[in-house]
C-alpha cells in the first residue's frame, strides 16, 4: 500500500491542475480584455464626441492654413469653393483668366464629405445657397468661381463655415475673419 499512496497522490495533483486556470493565465486573460476594451472605447470616442466630425473640422482648418501658406509663398489667389456634400480649393489662373484646381498638389483635390456630414457658409453675414456637387468625370468645363478668398497676402474673405451631423445637433464651426484670422470652433450641441 505505500506503493499505491504516492501514485494515487500525484495523479489526483494532476487532475487538480488540469482542471483550473493558474493566476498568471487568469491576469493574462484580464490584460488581454482589457485592452480590447480600451481600443473600443478609444475608436468609438467618448460619450457626446463625433470624432468623425472632429477629424473633418480639423482637416479642412489644416488645409485653409496650407492653401494660405502656399498661396504667400508663390505669390498665386486661391479660394475654397464650397458645394452641397463636398469642397475644394482652386486657383486664378492669370494666363487662362480663370479659375481652376491645382494640377500639382493632389492636397487640394475635390473632397467628399463623409456620409452624415453636411456643410453650411455664410460670406460677410450672407447665408450662401451652395451649388451641387460637380461631377469628377464630367468633359464640360466646370465654374469653379470660388465662394471664399485666400489672398496671398495672408488676407481673407469673412467667413463662417459650419460642418453638421445629419439628423442631430451636432457641429463646428471655422470662422475666418477679414484680417486673416482663422478660428477653430469645438464640436457643440446646438441649444435652443
Amino acid at each position: 500500500m505505500p506503493a499505491a499512496s504516492p501514485l494515487v497522490t500525484h495523479a489526483s495533483r494532476n487532475s487538480a491542475a488540469a482542471a483550473g486556470f493558474t493566476l498568471v493565465e487568469l491576469m493574462v486573460v484580464v490584460v488581454i480584455i482589457g485592452v480590447v476594451i480600451a481600443g473600443m472605447v478609444l475608436s468609438i470616442g467618448g460619450p457626446g464626441r463625433d470624432t468623425q466630425l472632429e477629424q473633418e473640422r480639423d482637416r479642412l482648418a489644416a488645409l485653409i492654413d496650407y492653401v494660405r501658406e502656399r498661396a504667400a509663398m508663390q505669390t498665386i489667389e486661391y479660394g475654397l469653393r464650397c458645394e452641397t456634400g463636398g469642397y475644394r480649393f482652386v486657383l486664378y489662373d492669370a494666363r487662362a483668366a480663370a479659375w481652376r484646381e491645382d494640377p500639382l498638389d493632389e492636397s487640394l483635390r475635390a473632397r467628399a464629405l463623409p456620409a452624415g456630414l453636411e456643410i453650411a457658409l455664410s460670406v460677410e453675414d450672407r447665408a450662401i445657397v451652395l451649388p451641387k456637387r460637380t461631377d469628377p468625370k464630367a468633359k464640360a468645363p466646370v465654374d469653379l468661381t470660388p465662394q471664399v478668398m485666400l489672398y496671398s497676402s495672408g488676407e481673407l474673405t469673412s467667413f463662417k463655415l459650419r460642418l453638421a451631423r445629419t439628423g442631430t445637433e451636432r457641429s463646428a464651426l471655422l470662422t475666418g475673419t477679414a484680417a486673416g484670422k482663422l478660428e477653430v470652433g469645438e464640436v457643440a450641441e446646438k441649444t435652443t
